[in-house]
């Protein structure tokens, strides 16, 4: 089994490109679990997508316009969201800010073995 170590510490864990002016920090999993910082420049979009994970997010600062489904709402800082399996969702970062995100089973399309912040 693949797991992160037990702590991770923020200025050690390397930032992945996630889009343009979108960063990515992947923390804390394993198998069942993922936890994931997103980093939004303004204007910078998260593509609509959908994956067969549940998610929640938190925003942990900036606001942004959450489109999920045929829904759009404005989030902001203190806000969180829920995301079924399967519905096609995506934002715009309407002022520079970041997402918290929880994923079920984990994403393991984001994991890069570097050998850095994981246990095999």
């Amino acid at each position: 089994m693949i797991q992160s170590n037990l702590f991770q510490y923020g200025d050690e864990v390397e930032w992945q490109q996630a889009g343009a002016g979108v960063l990515r920090q992947v923390l804390g999993f394993d198998d069942k679990l993922m936890l994931v910082k997103v980093k939004f420049s303004k204007g910078s979009r998260g593509t609509l997508h959908s994956h067969a994970h549940s998610q929640v997010s938190y925003v942990e600062s900036g606001v942004f316009e959450m489109t999920m489904g045929d829904t759009i709402k404005i989030i902001s800082k203190g806000d969180g969201y829920y995301v079924p399996p399967f519905t096609v969702h995506g934002c715009v970062c309407l002022e520079e800010g970041m997402l918290v995100d929880a994923f079920s089973p984990a994403r393991w399309d984001f994991i890069t073995l570097d050998g850095k912040n994981y246990v095999l």
